[in-house]
């Protein structure tokens, strides 16, 4: 099964998010509803970049760098 990592930013709070998932639509539908606590807030969410992997395990790796080295700084640096 294939995995997503994705960045959202939200112009409301000037905020960068990530995450990992096997469905992105579906889980951006779900962020921008309000379904997620931490994401809530910044609604309505943009889709920034995706990266495909080829496992979660990959997914969850990836999903990693931007989140240590701050997500503006990496997507600056990609």
């Amino acid at each position: 099964m294939e995995y997503v990592v994705y960045i959202l930013f939200s112009e409301k709070l000037g905020r960068y998010y990530t995450g990992s998932t096997s469905d992105v639509k579906k889980r951006i539908k779900v962020h921008n509803q309000g379904g997620k606590k931490y994401t809530t807030k910044g609604i309505p969410w943009i889709l920034i970049k995706t990266y495909n992997c080829a496992s979660r395990s990959e997914a969850v790796r990836l999903e990693r760098n931007p989140k240590k080295r701050g997500i503006k700084r990496y997507l600056d640096e990609d």
